[in-house]
């Protein structure tokens, strides 16, 4: 297979093949982000992709997902995509998901009719960074889209039918508006219905811009106890019809893995028995990106 720098994908891709379609990110300038700071984006040439998916033909032949890297793929135009997932489709018989990430810009490329033909073509799951619902802090990290972006564009996905995995980030806003985070963050996942939300806890990465502003004192991390008290408003704060909203990454000091709505409350609940001392937190050793 042909990779070019770091390959990066979400937990629930471990298993799957890694067929890179693009390089970097088509925005890339999030604030929080180090994942592609060496990389131009660029789409790989076809030839690239397509040796690449017959190399897969032959050696891969027990994975039955598929997952395109790199930071946006979605944002291939219509027709050479089909044309990728038409080619994975005929070399790739046994694959039964093709997974991608997709932001507001990849998104608003695609009309609900053309997402419905990715669909048809095998596209079953989309990875869409909401990181918060609130405009302040999605301007102060130069996420490139608001709110009501973020709802419309995710609800485009929602509506073709296609799996939406939403992730939000826990102390991005810093202390001061760490309510109002979580508040928002709630109402904007309510507003999308998505079927998935994984929430991972901030950690700082050296050379991105907002590392900058922690070490200058111009921003400040959340504690272990803040992050939890943040979590717990914004699971309070947010209504799925039948969504799962995890916070089992390895960033988190406390895994949860809840179905909602039924286990809203029991969720709550447990976040309460942690704040008390009831139940033990990850200690900081063990967190990790």
């Amino acid at each position: 297979m042909h990779y070019e720098g770091t390959i990066i994908r979400p937990p629930s891709e471990a298993n799957s093949i890694l067929l890179q379609v693009t390089l970097g990110c088509s925005h890339n300038k999030c604030a929080f982000c180090g994942t592609y700071p060496d990389k131009r984006f660029t789409i790989k040439p076809d030839e690239i992709i397509m040796a690449d998916i017959a190399y897969a033909a032959k050696h891969f032949k027990r994975q039955r997902r598929v997952f395109l890297c790199d930071g946006d793929a979605l944002i291939i135009p219509q027709k050479r995509l089909v044309r990728i997932l038409e080619e994975i489709r005929d070399q790739l018989p046994w694959v039964t998901r093709v997974g991608t990430y997709g932001n507001t810009k990849s998104i608003g490329m695609k009309t609900v009719e053309e997402l419905k033909e990715l669909k048809e073509l095998g596209i079953g799951i989309v990875y869409m960074g909401l990181e918060t619902g609130d405009d302040e802090t999605l301007k102060a990290i130069n996420k490139g889209a608001n709110s009501e972006k973020m709802i419309r564009m995710g609800q485009r996905v929602v509506q073709a039918g296609i799996r939406l995995s939403v992730t939000v980030l826990l102390g991005i806003a810093g202390p001061e508006r760490s309510e109002i985070h979580a508040k928002e963050t709630g109402r904007v996942i309510s507003a999308i219905d998505p079927d998935y939300v994984g929430a991972l806890s901030l950690m700082l990465i050296p050379g991105t811009s907002m590392h900058t502003d922690y070490e200058r004192g111009d921003f400040q991390l959340l504690g272990p106890t803040e992050m939890l008290k943040e979590l717990r408003t914004m699971i309070a704060h947010t209504d799925l019809s039948a969504g799962l909203f995890h916070a089992n990454h390895a960033s988190n000091y406390l895994p949860i893995k809840a179905r909602m709505p039924k286990e809203k409350e029991k969720t709550l609940s447990m976040i309460d028995e942690a704040l008390s001392g009831r139940i033990a937190l990850k200690p900081e050793w063990l967190r990790a990106l």
